[in-house]
């Protein structure tokens, strides 16, 4: 049965979304972003989301699919600020920034997959087993220190250097140490680990919809994503092993991934598929991106 998942996280608030655009907060500091999916009425007025927003999103052209453009300010919104994110043992301390791609350094739908990660490597060690994560596509890191705070031995891959240092830097305030960062395309990644024997107990795949890798490797998921699972097949443990897809692009449902998936790797363990979503205080329910994560031999 498909499922929709939404994390508890203080630190962040969906307050309206609507007209194309979210009004978000992000610890003290609210933003005004463009949102494809926010096709109905936003709740609040202009004037109400002028007076909140610290920072607002304006895009290069018309195009509602451009993610180039420019923010516009307040005084008081800083540069850099940080959010605070919290479950069971797991302490995770991340910098945000305004950045030309109207991205803040955080996917905070995420958190639901980051209290997965953070439960299944738990229960590898439980098991007797030093589990190693590999994290591919992996961004600013979230998922990275989520197996990272639980004992696992992680492996962070992203093909840019200025991410890869950002994701760095959020270990560091979360108080961790000792991730194996690699800035490489991720498809020639796994090809080589392929051809050298590695194996993986946990792999964590999180594509865009398009991208370019360290050498201007072209990425294209619907093109790719079939080689990348075949890859991540032969990595991962047989026995005991999780994985996470997450996938981004609009018209690409869970039932997708999941069909995959299942291709990829035949008989997958407990499984589980669907949306991740944020309320706004208007109970409007806001789809993020769909999800598809099995862990083989659950106890």
């Amino acid at each position: 049965m498909t499922q929709l998942l939404t994390p508890t996280f203080p630190d962040y608030e969906l307050i309206d979304s609507g007209e194309f655009e979210k009004l978000e907060r992000f610890g003290a500091y609210v933003t005004r972003r463009p949102e494809p999916q926010a096709i109905w009425q936003k709740s609040l007025d202009e004037k109400q989301w002028q007076e909140l927003a610290d920072a607002s999103f304006l895009r290069s052209s018309s195009s509602k699919n451009d993610e180039r453009g420019e923010w516009h300010i307040r005084a008081k919104m800083p540069d850099r600020w940080s959010i605070e994110y919290d479950y069971k043992q797991m302490h995770l301390k991340m910098r945000l920034a305004l950045t030309s791609f109207k991205h803040v350094g955080i996917f905070p739908e995420q958190a639901a997959n980051w209290n997965f990660i953070y439960d299944r490597t738990i229960e590898l060690i439980s098991q007797g087993v030093k589990p190693k994560i590999l994290n591919l596509f992996a961004y600013t890191g979230g998922a990275t220190l989520a197996a990272k705070s639980a004992g696992g031995d992680v492996t962070h891959v992203d093909s840019v250097k200025q991410v890869v240092t950002w994701s760095r830097e959020n270990m560091e305030h979360s108080g961790m140490e000792g991730v194996r960062w690699i800035v490489e395309d991720a498809m020639k990644f796994v090809r080589r680990e392929v051809r050298r024997g590695n194996r993986y107990d946990g792999i964590i795949l999180d594509p865009p919809a398009y991208g370019r890798g360290a050498n201007g490797e072209k990425w294209v998921l619907e093109e790719n994503i079939g080689e990348m699972l075949e890859c991540c097949a032969a990595l991962l443990d047989g026995n005991h092993g999780f994985l996470v897809l997450n996938l981004y692009s609009m018209g690409l449902s869970a039932l997708l991934a999941r069909t995959a998936l299942r291709q990829a790797f035949g008989a997958t363990g407990h499984e589980e598929f669907g949306e991740l979503y944020f309320s706004d205080r208007f109970g409007k329910e806001l789809p993020l991106g769909t999800f598809c994560r099995f862990s083989r031999n659950v106890k």
